[in-house]
């Protein structure tokens, strides 16, 4: 069987051109407990946010378009679709581009960031339904794994974490290198920078999107954390100091810009949310970027990230109600790259 990087396809970063955003609708009421009107409000604010510049294509149940539509603007179109909840960075497909414009898909098996709720099929159905919706080419993905745990510079880069790939619940069967090759065979990459876990409580178990971003080749904005006392310190330390010993795949020495993370928030249960700075949403021409209630990270965050991107909009959102059930602005968001879809091979 044909892969993506034989056949040309390498994936995009966040910042080349999208045609638009895919995002889904929060429904797993278990999940959010008392929580679920206010992350319905925070998405369909993100959502009329996002078409502002560039279309969205909200996957909804079909017992909730009529509620969908109602709080949407223009630019945000419902996809019908059978769904378990909203972070369709994990469930929905990887886009990769080839030369020639064309896009593609990589369905890779999800199971629920490693059972971690039971019902799950119908998240784990949604990347082949919006390839079959877009007629778009899909490739077998031969990996366990989330969106949310892959980050590419655009250039043959990727961020992943140990704590994700490397789990005995996604991949038990396959050796560090098996899975580099895998992802070099799918993604078209060259370098593989390996950080390590994820921030406390990180409801996907440790996603690479929580920890560091490029922002252009060579750039990475990383996470941070000054309190020694807080778990979070040591996991962000060595995640901090893997990239500064790492080079990308031109053979440069990363340069890493730091951003301080939020104090400390809990949920009822005394789950600690997993707030990151760096999980925000790049629409063409702007930066969606979250705000968690604490008014001097939230701003510093701001300038910091405004400075990174000096042609983009900066608009920061509240996301603290997105946290709640267990993930962020970008987990909630999946740029589709601007291009002709890949035909399906007859």
């Amino acid at each position: 069987m044909s892969n993506p990087f034989d056949d040309g396809f390498t994936m995009p970063a966040e910042w080349a051109n999208h045609a638009r955003c895919w995002m889904a609708w929060p429904v797993r009421e278990e999940a959010w407990g008392d929580h679920i009107d206010a992350a319905r409000e925070a998405t369909a604010e993100l959502a009329n946010t996002i078409a502002q510049f560039e279309p969205v294509s909200m996957v909804v149940k079909p017992k909730n378009v009529a509620e969908v539509s109602l709080l949407t603007k223009q630019g945000v179109n419902q996809v019908s679709m059978q769904q378990d909840d909203c972070w369709i960075r994990d469930m929905g497909p990887v886009f990769v581009t080839s030369a020639d414009n064309q896009v593609a898909g990589i369905d890779w098996n999800f199971n629920g960031w490693g059972h971690r709720y039971p019902e799950y099929d119908r998240d784990a159905a949604v990347a082949e339904a919006i390839l079959e919706s877009l007629k778009m080419r899909r490739y077998d993905g031969d990996l366990v794994l989330e969106g949310g745990a892959l980050h590419v510079d655009g250039e043959g880069t990727l961020l992943v974490t140990e704590a994700v790939l490397l789990n005995p619940n996604r991949n038990p069967d396959k050796t560090r290198e098996q899975v580099e090759e895998s992802l070099i065979r799918h993604l078209g990459v060259k370098q593989v920078i390996w950080l390590g876990e994820g921030l406390q409580d990180d409801f996907g178990g440790g996603h690479a999107q929580n920890l560091a971003r490029f922002v252009k080749p060579g750039v990475v904005l990383a996470l941070t954390c000054s309190d020694s006392a807080d778990p979070n310190h040591r996991v962000l330390s060595d995640n901090l100091a893997r990239l500064k010993a790492a080079k990308d795949a031109a053979g440069r020495d990363l340069e890493v810009i730091e951003v301080e993370q939020p104090r400390p928030q809990f949920d009822a249960e005394g789950r600690r949310l997993a707030l990151s700075y760096v999980n925000f949403y790049l629409p063409n021409d702007a930066v969606i970027l979250p705000a968690y209630e604490d008014g001097a990270a939230d701003k510093k965050a701001y300038d910091t990230i405004a400075k990174l991107f000096p042609k983009r909009e900066v608009i920061q959102l509240p996301a603290i109600e997105l946290a709640y059930g267990g993930g962020g602005i970008h987990s909630i968001c999946l740029p589709q790259p601007a291009g002709n879809a890949a035909s399906v091979p007859a």
